[in-house]
């Protein structure tokens, strides 16, 4: 079984992030949920990406490393949207990742310096028509980074919604999630 590393999207560590990880949990999986807010959540993404500017991108990625540190090297990096910045950076250029799970955004991979590293496999999803991901150039970077990394697959949905995944919000698309939801924990059991 792996162990996960799961980062919270813009709105915090809401409810839907919370029981996506119990999923993971009930399959087998150690799973470690750290609130890169500090308690805080947010009823509207504009909120919670109006407090992550005002924090720093880049002191929520320390944050992010900060709880990483702590734990093995070994581990699967899984990111929904905002959570894809220090779940990334940490499967690119953190020795001993194990893949790395990107829901909903996806990065550029000279963002973090260098190529993917050959051994990590990773597996991002999105929605084909959300004005973040595929709007904001995410697919774009993660089409790269599939043709880019040895191991790599990307799954779009169809629709236009922005963290479809997380039950708890307006957003969620419980068809295009539970697919979502068994490639997740498919990719998690082939991680030796």
């Amino acid at each position: 079984m792996a162990e996960v590393l799961v980062f919270h999207h813009g709105h915090g560590l809401t409810d839907g992030v919370r029981e996506f990880a119990e999923k993971l949990q009930r399959a087998g999986h150690t799973v470690h949920l750290p609130d890169l807010f500090e308690g805080q959540t947010f009823d509207s993404l504009e909120k919670g990406m109006g407090y992550a500017e005002a924090t720093g991108f880049g002191t929520l990625i320390g944050r992010g490393a900060a709880a990483a540190e702590k734990l093995p090297a070994e581990l699967v990096y899984l990111g929904f949207s905002l959570g894809v910045l220090p779940a990334q950076k940490l499967a690119q250029t953190r020795p001993g990742a194990k893949g790395a799970l990107l829901l909903e955004a996806c990065l550029p991979v000279a963002e973090f310096g260098g190529a993917w590293p050959d051994d990590v496999p990773v597996q991002i999803h999105g929605m084909d028509a959300d004005p973040c991901f595929a709007g904001e150039g995410d697919v774009d970077a993660a089409r790269a980074l599939v043709e880019a990394a040895a191991e790599a697959e990307l799954f779009l949905y169809p629709g236009d919604r922005h963290l479809f995944t997380d039950s708890s919000l307006p957003s969620h698309d419980e068809n295009a999630a539970a697919q979502a939801t068994d490639r997740v924990l498919d990719f998690l059991d082939r991680i030796k």
